[in-house]
């Protein structure tokens, strides 16, 4: 066993060779009480000076063992005061929390605890909190992801610097600590709840580790902890070049992202000018399935992790999927074939409603322009509407960049201007049929999310107008019209 003196100088060139910590941060140190955190406080508190940083004490009582999870708080601020560092706790029912929210009781403790740490950040407590993942904690951490099935992602395990959270001991062993904590004669407290083998990530700390130890590879934390590291640099250089093509394939507007289908396919080789041999010719989707992942992960609107079958619909509705046909993806993500494109969206609501469906953006307005000239704002639209009467066709010339003119006198107040329902018909001026609104919609390339709350204007229940195409004919201005109406959109302003 390594010495204590060299375990501490062994962390000190650590956190100065990967900055996790610089001189001049405040570290609240994440302490439970058991051997791991102790052992990160005591080590830091030895080291503060040579790191030039200033401690404190964090801890949060999760209230699940009753009196020893208060004997645990009280060990801990014991612990501070002893050691004359600041001291900050929190506590909460997470049994309570996690059956009225019907989650899984480990992560709504892990969700609390995480929320006081940035807590403690964000009043400036603190500028890093440390916390005590060891390479024993990154090691079970990598299993856990390939037995459930993971990619390169989760072989990245526990990330030793996540915003404000660093892991310092993240390349120490378990039984070091233990070790330094008996040469210092440094107590600590163990939970007995960590001995439940019914739990999947007890059985591999005290199964499955200790058995591949034994019986294959002696080094086996190690080398599962590299295998980690190194598949986080992989990841970051990937993540970062599907960010950059990203940026040039996909188009953004609030809530929604949209990306050629052809673009979205394209593989490396097809950016080649001269083709390549067929040695040099990769056949693999991975990019693409990154920049699905990507995407979904900025737009999502909500937690949910979306998984390779979800990501393979993705493909498929890219590859084969109809004009107008759309999937469901967690974190309330939606995503729609619109023609050759793909349409990612944020769906605002905890889940799809009927209504929702239908739209988000209904409105309906009375208007009648014979009391003046009237000025509607829409909320939903994010626009304002003005209908002012004019001489026409005095005015004419002045009206043809500003709007839509409607003849007066045809038209029966008072007007109603809403959102656009399926069924609406409108026969634009020179056109000698009525359409379907949702065919001319088609026809100009409007996609699902666009038509929705798309505004018309009906005069006794007949469209008179709707944005973006020339009003109805029965209802334009003409040479024998002498007072007109004219429609404009703004922004608000």
């Amino acid at each position: 066993m390594r010495s204590r003196s060299s375990l501490s100088t062994r962390l000190l060139q650590h956190i100065r060779a990967r900055e996790y910590l610089r001189a001049g941060d405040r570290v609240a140190v994440a302490v439970s009480g058991g051997a791991d955190s102790v052992a990160l406080l005591t080590l830091l508190f030895e080291l503060r000076a040579k790191l030039g940083i200033v401690l404190s004490v964090a801890h949060f009582n999760h209230q699940l063992r009753g009196r020893a999870s208060d004997a645990d708080e009280k060990f801990v601020a014991h612990l501070a005061a002893n050691l004359a560092l600041p001291f900050h706790v929190a506590r909460a029912d997470i049994a309570a929390q996690a059956k009225r929210d019907k989650t899984n009781l480990e992560d709504t403790a892990r969700r609390a605890r995480y929320a006081f740490f940035a807590k403690l950040v964000e009043d400036g407590l603190a500028t890093q909190v440390a916390v005590a993942h060891t390479a024993d904690d990154q090691a079970e951490t990598v299993l856990a992801h390939i037995l459930r099935g993971t990619g390169l992602a989760g072989l990245g395990g526990i990330h030793p610097v996540a915003e404000h959270i660093v892991r310092p001991l993240i390349q120490l062993r378990r039984a070091e600590l233990r070790a330094y904590l008996r040469s210092k004669k440094q107590s600590w407290l163990e939970d007995v709840t960590n001995r439940d083998i019914s739990k999947t990530r007890a059985r591999i700390r005290r199964k499955l580790l200790p058995f591949l130890e034994k019986h294959f590879q002696p080094a086996i934390v190690e080398h599962l902890t590299t295998l980690a590291e190194l598949a986080r640099e992989d990841e970051a250089y990937l993540n970062f070049s599907a960010e950059v093509r990203a940026m040039a394939l996909f188009k953004r507007e609030e809530n929604t992202a949209s990306i050629q289908v052809s673009d979205l396919l394209r593989r490396p080789q097809d950016s080649v000018r001269e083709p390549l041999p067929a040695p040099l010719q990769l056949k693999t989707r991975a990019m693409t399935k990154r920049l699905v992942r990507l995407i979904v992960e900025e737009l999502k609107p909500r937690a949910g992790q979306c998984n390779s079958k979800h990501v393979q619909a993705v493909l498929d509705l890219a590859e084969r999927g109809e004009n107008g046909k759309s999937l469901q993806l967690p974190g309330g993500i939606e995503v729609r074939r619109e023609r050759d494109a793909l349409v990612f969206r944020a769906r605002t609501g905890p889940q799809t409603t009927k209504k929702e469906k239908e739209s988000s953006k209904q409105f309906q307005y009375d208007i009648d322009p014979s009391k003046g000239d009237v000025t509607l704002p829409v909320p939903c639209l994010g626009c304002v509407f003005r209908l002012t009467m004019i001489d026409w066709p005095a005015k004419r010339g002045e009206t043809s960049d500003t709007g839509s003119v409607l003849d007066r006198h045809a038209l029966r107040f008072p007007l109603v201007l809403r959102s656009w329902r399926p069924g609406d018909t409108l026969r634009p001026r020179g056109h000698r049929n009525a359409h379907k609104l949702k065919r001319l919609l088609n026809k100009k390339r409007i996609s699902r999310w666009e038509r929705d709350g798309w505004p018309v204007l009906t005069s006794g229940g007949v469209l008179a107008w709707a944005r973006g195409f020339p009003v109805a004919a029965e209802f334009a201005a003409s040479e024998r019209t002498r007072v007109g109406i004219l429609i404009a959109e703004e922004p608000f302003s």
